[in-house]
């Protein structure tokens, strides 16, 4: 575990210092220009679009915490459980429409730049949020459910001191989901003007510079694994911390 942590931790060093002096790395990308190409990407600064790209894939994943979540627990009282059929419909309307063919439809309405990213990346996660809360919410041990009722604890506060906690690792295996898709697919914003690390890949392939695609994709790989190690752990660490180790 220690040797997994320190080669991560290794390569989070490799990837805050090309954002931070990206020219430093130029002999390692210049095998893939050719006829004179540029080595490192300059229109714009790396590691502003590796923030404008963070920025953007967790404005999206709270909204589709915040929805998915609240369906799950709307669905999962009795006054609402009537709208779970509603609610799933709702939930894959994300999956059943490409994010491309979201940006097409929401780009009349919304206008180039960052809002039909951010609706796309909303739709597409909300999927796996809200299916997995909805699964931790309603696997719940009865036992433990039964004594919340047994101290005179009411459905409120089951559900913020009991339900919500113990259904925490399941909802964030799904938030981890829906933020390492929403990581690769917001590279597709760039078509749309919106500031992601897009640019550099789609500059790359217009330009047939492999050394703008490759640091484009190595970038947005790197951030995608490293986002999704640091969120299992933080499961697992919840997993302990509500004695589920062993479920």
């Amino acid at each position: 575990m220690r040797a997994g942590l320190a080669i991560r931790l290794a390569v989070l060093a490799l990837l805050v210092g090309f954002l931070a002096a990206p020219q430093s790395f130029a002999p390692l990308f210049e095998p893939l220009t050719r006829n004179g190409q540029p080595a490192i990407y300059t229109q714009n600064a790396l590691l502003n679009l590796t923030i404008g790209h963070l920025a953007i894939v967790a404005v999206a994943t709270l909204a589709s915490t915040l929805v998915g979540v609240g369906l799950a627990i709307v669905v999962t009282r009795p006054f609402g459980a009537e709208f779970l059929p509603l609610s799933r419909s709702l939930a894959n309307v994300g999956q059943t429409f490409p994010p491309v063919a979201v940006l097409a439809l929401a780009v009349p309405l919304l206008g180039f730049g960052t809002a039909p990213t951010l609706v796309a990346l909303f739709l597409y996660g909300l999927l796996p949020i809200f299916e997995n809360a909805l699964t931790g919410l309603t696997t719940l041990p009865a036992a433990v459910s039964e004594a919340a009722r047994g101290v005179g604890m009411t459905d409120a506060q089951r559900l913020g001191q009991v339900e919500l906690p113990l259904a925490a690792p399941v909802i964030l295996a799904g938030i981890r989901l829906s933020v390492v898709i929403s990581i690769g697919t917001a590279t597709i914003g760039s078509t749309v003007a919106a500031a992601t690390l897009g640019e550099v890949i789609i500059a790359g392939l217009l330009s047939g510079n492999l050394a703008f695609v490759a640091q484009g994709g190595l970038v947005v790989a790197v951030v995608a694994v490293l986002t999704h190690d640091g969120l299992a752990g933080l499961e697992r660490l919840l997993t302990r911390r509500t004695g589920q180790g062993a479920r």
